[in-house]
């Protein structure tokens, strides 16, 4: 049990508990909120050891092991796969064991060495790595490149891949699901919600608290109170208890006028001095609730745009893909993604953009959004199309060393040498007040966007986007950044928005509350897609039986090569047949994908086991599951074993 008791924490000269407690039980999932800056991370400092109790009493099992995202970006040529593995600390301190039994050439501390080590997994450890890695969207191709090889969202998957690996009792994540899109989301509740141990988790996506917590912890002005249940549960008991606190107030607010006047009229009365005073005494000893001070609420709202062509967009028999890099031999072709698109975006659609990870969404918003060329085909505008674009690595575009009045008076001045005009005026005055809008208020205004907080710069993104007044918002996972009031407040302004809006979010609360439509972009096209987001789960479930079975056919057609595993002298070693291996290793290319299919129909039926069925569906959908989880079994297994014959024929 993990126990906070009169516990103060303090950061620098800010406060951020005060007096608080409160306690954790074994095995539960708890939601940690909070407006930023509350304390959420300096909480997690203090479970992990960083920071420690200014006054109090903190504890927390001693034998318990922790497990964290670490938020350092990975810089190294080791494997990705090698990388995850390593956070496998059991598995680490069991090679360690071995290699120095080894070394003693003590017999009896080998063959424990050597127990402790199949004990902690290291017969399955690269699958049980691979498997997580699949989850969270890499590919079967990309499992052995160098870490330093990937993006910097894709080497915070691998983080998260690590501290997945680790087994630990505590689990810490601090929002886990910024770098993920849909797909790896859905993998990662079903992962979580089967996750034994203890853990705590920080996120803005109240989708995601919905589907992993049980218990809710809200941080708010020095205190910890904790709720049963998960963010919904929270968000209805803690306005309960607002309407509750405002009522009490109000009612001492008035017990306190009543005495006031009677002491105003009386204390100057002989005959009355002693009950005057009395009063006093009654005022003083009165226990004060403090006024309910409601957390400002965010709010903004994209103006009604100059006009609105219709179409919008005349896609007609377009491809989109990437053009060759700048040293590329002459003639070198395009990469194309996605062909074949023919479409039309009109005025007032609100288009949610689903598919999984490397199909193309992306692609498609930055061909539409001018960042691309168009391969082949044409991409025709409406006259006098504005588009706002908020791309993924929107906040890497800001410039770190200009303050946010910089950037929004270089906005006018291009908009304004381009033949636009913003909403407002280019003044400084009125760019400042603009500004102020979006919570820049003051001295921010002048502070360098470098030393902001990914919340506070996806803010200055929306807010400069918002001044441009576009009729068409490309949306690529816009909420990355922002907490649960910007993304309310986000999704409120969306609607209200009388333009075209294309979305692409991994936060479902955004796209069932925007979205009433959607397209899949999947197998290199673009097709509409009849159906919600739980319809798109069950897509998932049936694209993976599909896969599936193409790829068992794919392998019922290759030959099968034996390798006959006979000793032979150092001296009759002959160069083994490159046939045999490349065979072999065809046969693990097929066992990856077929593995990778699994694990996507593996999390379907997690997630739909997550939701609400009948006893008939979850018997049924249990069977279902627990068929997969063997076939998988029996695969890795056979994974293991062909990776084993061709590391011995190699080795040859």
């Amino acid at each position: 049990m993990i126990i906070l008791k009169n516990l103060c924490l303090r950061r620098s000269a800010k406060v951020l508990l005060d007096n608080a407690s409160v306690s954790i039980n074994p095995g539960e999932r708890v939601g940690l909120v909070g407006r930023n800056g509350a304390g959420k991370s300096s909480l997690f400092a203090l479970l992990n050891g960083t920071l420690h109790e200014d006054k109090g009493d903190f504890s927390i099992p001693s034998q318990w092991r922790m497990a964290q995202v670490a938020q350092d970006m990975p810089e190294t040529t080791e494997s990705a796969t090698d990388f995850v593995i390593a956070g496998d600390t059991a598995l680490a301190e069991a090679q360690a064991e071995v290699t120095a039994a080894e070394a003693s050439d003590d017999g009896e501390r080998m063959a424990h060495a050597y127990m402790a080590l199949h004990d902690a997994g290291a017969h399955d450890a690269q699958s049980r790595a691979q498997s997580l890695m699949l989850g969270l969207g890499f590919q079967v191709r990309e499992l052995n490149q160098p870490v330093n090889s990937f993006s910097g969202g894709w080497r915070m998957r691998l983080q998260l891949a690590r501290a997945l690996m680790c087994p630990s009792e505590l689990l810490l994540l601090d929002e886990p699901t910024n770098h993920l899109d849909l797909d790896a989301l859905v993998w990662l509740e079903a992962w979580l919600k089967k996750y034994p141990g203890t853990m705590l988790v920080i996120s803005h996506d109240r989708e995601f608290l919905d589907a992993v917590t049980n218990v809710t912890l809200h941080i708010e002005n020095g205190q910890l109170t904790r709720y049963g249940g998960n963010y919904s549960s929270f968000e209805d008991m803690h306005a309960e208890q607002l309407a509750l606190h405002q009522a009490a107030f109000a009612k001492q607010q008035e017990k306190i006028a009543h005495l006031q006047d009677f002491i105003n009229r009386f204390k100057a009365k002989a005959s009355k001095a002693k009950q005057a005073q009395s009063r006093v005494k009654a005022l003083d000893r009165m226990e004060k609730l403090a006024p309910l001070l409601a957390n400002a609420e965010f709010t903004f709202e994209f103006k009604e745009p100059q006009n609105l062509p219709n179409p919008m967009l005349s896609i007609d028999n377009a491809s989109f893909g990437y053009p060759p890099p700048d040293d590329a031999p002459p003639g070198t072709p395009s990469t194309v993604i996605v062909r074949g698109v023919s479409k039309s975006v009109f005025a007032g659609q609100r288009i949610g953009i689903l598919g999984a990870n490397g199909q193309g969404k992306s692609t498609v918003v930055k061909t539409i959004a001018r960042t691309l060329p168009v391969v082949e085909g044409e991409v025709l505008e409406g006259r006098g199309l504005n588009i706002g674009y908020f791309a993924q690595q929107e906040l890497d575009v800001l410039r770190p060393a200009d303050t946010p009045l910089e950037h929004m008076i270089r906005l006018a001045r291009d908009t304004i040498a381009n033949g636009g005009a913003g909403q407002f005026s280019s003044r400084e005055q009125d760019l400042r007040t603009f500004l102020g809008t979006f919570n820049f208020n003051g001295d921010m205004v002048k502070q360098a966007v470098g030393t902001m907080s990914g919340g506070e710069k996806a803010r200055l993104v929306l807010c400069m986007i918002v001044w441009q007044r576009p009729n068409l918002l490309l949306l690529d996972e816009p909420t990355n950044h922002l907490d649960l009031a910007t993304r309310e407040a986000l999704a409120m302004a969306l609607n209200e928005f009388e333009g075209t809006v294309m979305l692409v979010s991994h936060d479902r609360a955004l796209l069932r509350s925007v979205c009433d439509e959607f397209w899949m972009v999947s197998k290199g096209g673009v097709e509409p897609f009849d159906g919600d987001l739980d319809d798109y789960q069950r897509y998932l479930l049936e694209e993976g039986k599909r896969l599936r079975e193409e790829l068992k056919q794919a392998g019922k057609a290759a030959p099968v090569v034996e390798v006959k595993a006979e000793p032979v002298p150092v001296s009759a070693k002959k160069p083994v047949p490159s046939g045999k291996v490349k065979s072999l290793k065809q046969k693990l290319e097929r066992l990856e994908k077929s593995m990778a299919a699994l694990q996507v129909e593996k999390a379907a039926f997690e997630a739909k086991l997550g939701g609400t069925l009948s006893v008939e569906e979850i018997t049924e959908t249990g069977k279902q599951l627990q068929h997969v989880i063997d076939e998988l079994a029996i695969e890795e297994g056979e994974w293991l074993e062909v990776s084993g014959e061709i590391e011995g024929l190699e080795g040859a």
